[in-house]
């Protein structure tokens, strides 16, 4: 009777956590194996160069690789739903960590930014916004979804205050405040490193949340607007921002200064033509564009497979985060709906502002 009553327990939790969406899952497999090999063809001469060995940065992908497909697993066993109550600790300690970069000997600068906590042991140093992604993608997630559950605040209607918090709360302002004070929180971190792009990923995860929670659409009007402007101001008051966007509009102003790497990347996608000079045959590679490792591993990319094989890439970026909305869509619940759409925003943005 007891192995009867275990076996239907498990059967319930298999429930709870859903069938395995197998699309999504070689999707994601897919494009984990194209970065981990194409890693390997882009950065082997830099990481000879830099530290003698030329399979430094594809061991490194490889072994994050192998750990997020270990987590993946981990995940797929657990229940989601226990992530509820963790989403304030995750919050509340990314924004602790946003803190932390700003400390002498904890936090580490590169390239004009301040925004990574520093290397301890064999732990690479690293960024903690991405923690803030979670951090409110949980948080954001968690409180929504009991939105529609929540009791209907109560006001004083003789007092002038009261009528006014009514109306503030009929039209939907009240509720939007903790959402807007970590976000306004987060942003202001963020912009402090600076950080321009994580902001906007930030922002955009926390406004597509909010719209799938069902958020009245004037208030993303309201709030696009407001943050643009901000954004404006922010961008040209500070001058590693405005230095950035305006080698971005033109990047042939400073060929040999803060232009050279966008231009270089140029000169890799036009050379790539449209089948590519052949997987491993790519000249710039060879320490001519910078930072391959990083965020222009991509140029190498249509440089040895051309356009055809570029655009191939993008259409299976396209074809997950279509499966993620079409999962969210049929989710069972609406907790689990709203994971889903951040943690889909999250790729979309960021792989449309790389």
């Amino acid at each position: 009777m007891a192995r009867k009553l275990k076996r239907d327990l498990t059967v319930e939790e298999q429930l709870a956590r859903g069938p395995l969406d197998l699309p999504f899952l070689m999707l994601v497999l897919m494009l984990t194996a194209i970065g981990v090999i194409m890693m390997f063809s882009a950065s082997y001469a830099d990481a000879l160069y830099e530290m003698g060995d030329p399979t430094y940065y594809f061991m490194r992908q490889g072994l994050f690789a192998l750990g997020g497909v270990g987590v993946m697993y981990v995940m797929s066993k657990i229940n989601y739903q226990t992530l509820r109550w963790l989403s304030v600790f995750v919050l509340v300690g990314s924004i602790i960590l946003l803190v932390m970069v700003k400390i002498p000997g904890i936090g580490a600068s590169g390239g004009g930014a301040n925004r990574w906590i520093r290397a301890i042991g064999p732990l690479p140093r690293w960024q903690p916004s991405e923690a803030a992604k979670l951090g409110v993608i949980l948080y954001f997630s968690a409180r929504l979804s009991k939105r529609n559950t929540e009791k209907k605040r109560r006001f004083n209607k003789r007092t002038y205050t009261g009528h006014f918090l009514e109306l503030l709360d009929r039209i939907g302002f009240l509720e939007l405040v903790p959402y807007g004070v970590v976000l306004a929180v987060i942003a202001g971190l963020l912009l402090l490193q600076p950080h321009l792009s994580a902001t906007i990923l930030i922002l955009a995860i926390g406004a597509s949340i909010l719209f799938a929670a069902g958020i009245r659409l004037g208030w993303f009007v309201a709030g696009g607007s407001l943050m643009a402007a901000a954004l404006w101001v922010v961008v040209n008051a500070t001058d590693y921002m405005a230095d950035r966007i305006a080698i971005w509009q033109d990047p042939w102003s400073d060929i040999q200064g803060d232009g050279y790497q966008i231009v270089q990347s140029l000169y890799s996608i036009g050379s790539g033509g449209l089948l590519g000079l052949g997987f491993g045959n790519s000249r710039q590679k060879f320490l001519y564009l910078p930072e391959l490792q990083n965020d222009y591993v991509f140029p190498i990319v249509c440089e040895e497979l051309g356009f055809i094989g570029a655009a191939m890439i993008l259409l299976l970026f396209a074809l997950l985060i279509i499966r993620g909305y079409w999962l969210a869509l049929h989710a069972r619940d609406r907790f689990g709906a709203l994971l889903i759409v951040g943690i889909t925003t999250q790729v979309a943005v960021q792989v449309f502002l790389n």
